[in-house]
């Protein structure tokens, strides 16, 4: 029995169903949301529910057309029946077209989510090795920082330890001068008591000692210093120019002495300042080299992940998207 559909009545069950699919799939394609986070639930179940409509329609269909009490042109994939020249089977018209469909449906759909799982992974790997480097950074900057710090404070005691010797020596050489100013003013007083008291400002009565007794004397024996007594007292003079000289030269000595050892402690100042800027520039040269390093590492590992993810989307994969339904 043959039932026969109007075909205006089909035309129009057509149209409607295409567009019913066209609003679905504009739908599906205008939301940025299900389109760019991955899988639409609802637009799968509502596509397994129009396809599973489909079915029943086409199945309802074939059987409407069909004679009820003939034989099924096949029976199986495997049917004898189905020959060559029979031309009843034809690819993609197996039995089982409908389920494999279906299978591989899930299957594309499963690797669609392995592939966002890899991806989540990758930038997940990506942003770990990210952190470690700045953390990395932020370490060898607190290092430089702290080092700059031990440097300066070592300047600082250092510049505080000079400049106390400084004083300690300038307070000593004070002392010293005062010490030695008081004792020049003490000799030269108690020289000056011994010429008040001594015989050649006192007129020694001894020298011209007369027979009548010590506070006689004989006037025409008095004439005067002897030689001698000259002589003695060039010879001390010239004792004190040379003891004067001597202790000149000595404070002289001390002088250059003090001076030279200001001078080596500036020279090792200086030469522990530039002790200190070697061990910088060494502690930034090594920085540089581990910094260097890292950067080489994340452009490896940049590049070994382009190797693997190949298949990078362009610019011109974004700009095709909202032109049009299809």
């Amino acid at each position: 029995m043959e039932v026969a559909l109007p075909k205006d009545l089909k035309g129009s069950a057509s149209l409607a169903e295409r567009r019913h699919a066209e609003l679905c799939r504009q739908e599906r394609v205008f939301n940025a949301r299900n389109r760019i986070i991955g899988g639409d639930t609802e637009a799968w179940n509502l596509q397994v529910h129009d396809q599973n409509i489909k079915e029943a329609t086409e199945k309802a269909r074939h059987e409407t057309f069909a004679l009820k009490k003939d034989i099924p042109a096949r029976q199986s994939d495997n049917d004898i029946r189905n020959t060559v020249s029979g031309m009843q089977k034809f690819m993609g018209e197996d039995l089982n077209f409908y389920e494999r469909k279906k299978f591989q449906e899930e299957q594309n759909r499963e690797w669609s989510f392995q592939q966002q799982r890899e991806w989540r992974n990758a930038r997940a790997v990506q942003k770990r090795a990210e952190n470690l480097y700045a953390e990395t950074r932020l370490q060898f900057d607190e290092t430089a920082r702290h080092l700059q710090k031990l440097e300066s404070a070592t300047k600082k005691a250092v510049c505080a330890a000079v400049k106390e010797f400084n004083k300690n020596q300038a307070m000593e050489s004070a002392e010293r001068k005062k010490q030695e100013k008081k004792q020049e003013q003490e000799d030269n007083l108690a020289e000056i008591s011994s010429l008040l008291h001594g015989d050649l400002l006192s007129e020694n009565p001894q020298q011209a000692a007369s027979s009548f007794g010590p506070h006689r004397v004989v006037p025409d024996r008095w004439k005067g210093m002897t030689q001698e007594q000259l002589e003695q007292i060039r010879l001390v003079q010239k004792q004190q120019v040379q003891e004067k000289l001597r202790l000149q030269e000595e404070e002289y000595q001390r002088d250059m002495d003090w001076d030279r050892r200001r001078i080596q402690g500036a020279r090792a100042t200086l030469l522990f300042e530039r002790q200190q800027q070697r061990q910088q520039r060494d502690l930034r040269r090594a920085l540089d080299s581990s910094n260097l390093s890292l950067a080489r590492e994340q452009c490896l590992q940049k590049k070994c992940m382009n190797e693997v993810y190949t298949n990078q989307p362009t610019g011109d994969y974004f700009t095709q998207f909202n032109t049009r339904s299809r």
